[in-house]
């Protein structure tokens, strides 16, 4: 079957390249990625998949049907949204759309996706279960998981597969990690209310600003002291408004954050925590707060014996020299953790960097991709797509 579905994806390989180059010059933002929907779809049809568009509101299912008798339906979900970002790559297939560009390597994830689908389409061996290949809109805002989720594409899903791009590691090899991948990513906003005064005579005040000063340093201190050094948390403020006039203490100073950690239990209690920290110093200085904690994308958690399963189909189509062991998680976010809290799955790093030359990271106007990763992508891919049915799943402990 590995020998099968290598020489269909060999065959396949200049359209898959074609592809993805169409998908490159082409970005879409957001929640408006009809265009892309409508190629997505067309593919996935001439390939005899029965294909539903408008799901998600942008997003596009494909099933494909297996003769056998196993009722555990396995999805396979990537994302086809781009970023707001000017491309400088000058690569003759570079976006044709002003401001924005495929900077994240969505237009791979799609292409590995439909080439899945492709490659598995003309096996010519009937599937023990049925695929569903989910196509998301919105990612790059945390929003597409949830809209998926909310029509219904996880119902009679017992487990699910992903991939993200990772210039870092080169093409050719696959990322694998146990556990955490991501990082949850929720929002902080914190007001600090003060009483104004002039800027002469701060004792007669309630400095908001120097307070919000306060409130920034100790949080960050107190991360070092009081949080679990094994279990990471970043906070940071990025955004402060406040202030009236030079010579005027401002009575009113606004804080907006992201916080990250790895681990369910730490995501829960940092809103309280936030809080102790910041009413202890208001209530010190006289100053009142009002404080929002909005729980965001949840870590990505990899279950064990779906990762397992990638692990086995990478070192088997491409040898131990052909996977990476990731040792360390990513503090970035990604919204396949939203699918994960309805069936286990597991997402894995596709290698694409290049071995000669210098390689961007994510979300760069440089950012480029040795195009041999695609192959890699949807050999893997198909392949423990087959595998799937070996073996039974079980959610992660």
């Amino acid at each position: 079957m590995l020998a099968q579905i290598k020489d269909i994806t060999a065959k396949l390989a200049p359209r898959l390249i074609e592809i993805r180059r169409h998908l490159h010059s082409h970005p879409e933002l957001s929640g408006q990625e009809h265009k892309t929907a409508a190629y997505v779809a067309g593919v996935l049809s001439s390939c005899g998949l029965h294909v539903q568009e408008g799901i998600g509101k942008v997003g596009v299912v494909g099933e494909l049907l297996g003769q056998g008798t196993d009722d555990r339906r396995l999805a396979i979900r990537t994302d086809m949204d781009a970023l707001p970002i000017h491309e400088k790559t000058e690569l003759v297939f570079a976006s044709r759309q002003a401001g924005l560009m495929h900077a994240c390597g969505h237009d791979v994830h799609t292409t590995v996706g439909l080439g899945t689908a492709m490659v598995l389409s003309q096996l010519g061996l009937a599937l023990p279960g049925n695929i569903r290949f989910l196509f998301q809109s919105a990612e790059e805002i945390a929003q597409g998981a949830k809209w998926m989720v909310e029509d219904g594409v996880m119902e009679d899903v017992a487990g699910i597969l992903s991939l993200h791009v990772f210039p870092s590691i080169p093409a050719g090899v696959i990322g694998i990690r146990y556990g955490a991948l991501t990082a949850a990513a929720d929002d902080l906003e914190i007001t600090i209310l003060g009483e104004s005064g002039h800027g002469a005579r701060p004792h007669e005040a309630i400095d908001a600003i120097w307070i919000a000063s306060q409130v920034i340093t100790t949080l960050q201190q107190a991360i070092s002291r009081t949080q679990n050094p094994l279990r990471p948390v970043v906070l940071t403020i990025g955004q402060i408004n406040g202030g009236r006039a030079p010579n005027v203490i401002a009575d009113r100073v606004q804080l907006l954050g992201t916080v990250r950690s790895l681990h369910p239990e730490t995501s829960a209690a940092l809103p309280g925590w936030i809080e102790q920290i910041v009413a202890n110093l208001c209530q010190t200085y006289g100053a009142r707060y009002e404080l929002h904690y909005r729980h965001g994308t949840p870590s990505v958690q990899n279950d064990t014996v779906m990762t397992q399963l990638l692990e086995s189909a990478a070192v088997d189509a491409w040898g131990s020299q052909g996977i990476q062991m990731l040792h360390e998680p990513s503090l970035g976010a990604e919204d396949f953790s939203v699918y994960l809290q309805h069936a286990p799955g597991s997402m894995f790093r596709l290698g694409v960097g290049f071995k000669d030359r210098q390689n961007y990271p994510l979300h760069h106007p440089q950012f480029a991709i040795d195009e041999t990763a695609i192959i890699t992508g949807v050999v893997t891919m198909a392949y423990a797509a087959c595998q799937y049915w070996q073996s039974p799943t079980s959610r992660s402990e």
